[in-house]
């Protein structure tokens, strides 16, 4: 194979690669072999680009974009942003369609959060969709199986062979389902960390230009922003809990990190659209916060796709057995395994070890623990909500080994590492 051996293809046998995954005329036992070349030898970026495009635009793409501006996260603990994120954009004027995906393993999914609440639809048909963003501005649902078809196989194939973690790989899963969707504005959050995908900052900087390049390639306009996932994101790592946090968030309650975030990557997308400045486009993403337009589209959001949003509104009832671990001694907090924290959730059934797994929306925990924090005797450190006790005690055990003490380094806490942007 030319990939084998380190010769470049061209886009026209790359268009016939992805023609063959999606018409099933190249067997599973070719596919894999050629991911294992890229694993090994990897793709130039002309390659990159013509591969992504190909997965793009083969199957049913949207002609007409359903919004203006788009997110993106690698995934993380307690990454509740798009429920916070997509009304502030709506407020704004931006309107925001997002496909999303539901979690497996240690990472949360959007999909799973916005099912917790009572009635709420995830399954929209286009037409339904465009609609909702006609008449509020703002929509979250499952993504569509038409959309990039490819990916959808390529990505089993690489779960299999133990290809997930190649850069190419993972750059055109991402952007060709987003070139699909035809958004044209789309912000990358890149997590890096203990408990992202990408442990170290230069390989997550390195898909985060790669990613911006393929968009720029494809005339789209995207940023990337590198944030840390070295401790949760908020304090709620769960499914209705982390909804009650984003609700706390848009009334203006909620933990500084997530508000942080959340202002961030939406001064970034109207910085995309507007091309103005990052200061001008962050006092306008704040006086939506402030204001309380952005709750209220919160509100028109929820009602719009069935869900009860006075149960939101109220708070989100969890799970009966509540445990509180209360500080001993006093103590600052020196480092976090964020993935430990995200399997304690896991395991309390707030996320899947395998896709046909049942989530329970109510368990979960609050993990009020962040790097540098000293605590006082007495002052809770976290809470465990869980349908039994021997549930609830085997995780507080877990969550105790997870948080470490003593003094954390200077750079730990910092949320934001890093930015890439395009070049026009």
């Amino acid at each position: 194979m030319k990939t084998r051996d380190g010769h470049a293809l061209t886009p026209l046998e790359i268009q016939d690669l992805v023609n063959g995954i999606v018409d099933q005329s190249w067997p599973d036992y070719q596919l894999a072999a050629w991911l294992m070349a890229v694993y090994c030898r990897g793709l130039t970026e002309d390659e990159i680009f013509a591969l992504t495009g190909a997965m793009a635009f083969t199957g049913a793409p949207l002609l007409e974009p359903l919004g203006i501006v788009d997110k993106h996260s690698t995934g993380g603990v307690g990454d509740k942003t798009t429920l916070v994120l997509a009304p502030v954009m709506a407020a704004l004027g931006f309107p925001m369609a997002k496909m999303s995906g539901r979690g497996l393993g240690h990472t949360g999914g959007t999909l799973d959060k916005l099912e917790s609440i009572p009635g709420f639809r995830t399954e929209l048909t286009i037409q339904e969709l465009r609609q909702q963003i006609d008449n509020i501005g703002v929509a979250v649902v499952a993504q569509s199986a038409q959309l990039a078809p490819a990916d959808k196989r390529l990505y089993a194939l690489r779960d299999v062979t133990g290809t997930v973690d190649s850069i190419p790989l993972i750059a055109s899963s991402v952007m060709s389902k987003k070139l699909a969707a035809g958004t044209k504005h789309l912000v990358l959050d890149v997590k890096v960390g203990n408990g992202a995908f990408m442990a170290h900052v230069e390989e997550a900087m390195q898909l985060a230009q790669l990613m911006v390049k393929i968009g720029q390639h494809h005339h789209r306009r995207v940023s990337a922003i590198l944030t840390t996932m070295n401790q949760p994101l908020g304090f709620a790592v769960g499914n209705a809990i982390e909804v009650n946090e984003a609700a706390l968030c848009l009334q203006g309650q909620g933990p500084e990190d997530l508000h942080e975030e959340v202002v961030t990557l939406a001064t970034e997308l109207v910085h995309l659209v507007t091309k103005e400045s990052l200061t001008e486009a962050r006092k306008q993403v704040l006086a939506v916060l402030d204001q309380g337009k952005a709750w209220d589209m919160f509100g028109r959001w929820i009602d719009a796709q069935g869900g009860e949003f006075h149960a939101v509104a109220k708070g989100l009832p969890l799970a009966p057995v509540v445990l509180v671990w209360e500080a001993q001694d006093e103590g600052t907090v020196r480092a976090m395994d964020t993935r430990k924290i995200g399997d304690v959730a896991l395991n309390l059934g707030a996320g899947r070890h395998r896709l046909e797994d049942h989530v329970d929306p109510a368990v979960g925990l609050m993990c009020y623990a962040k790097i540098g924090r000293r605590f006082e005797p007495g002052e809770v450190v976290a809470e465990v909500f869980a349908r039994s006790k021997e549930s609830a005690e085997e995780a507080l055990r877990n969550l105790k080994s997870a948080i470490s003490w003593g003094e954390p380094t200077e750079t730990d806490a910092h949320l934001v590492l890093g930015t890439v942007r395009p070049d026009f």
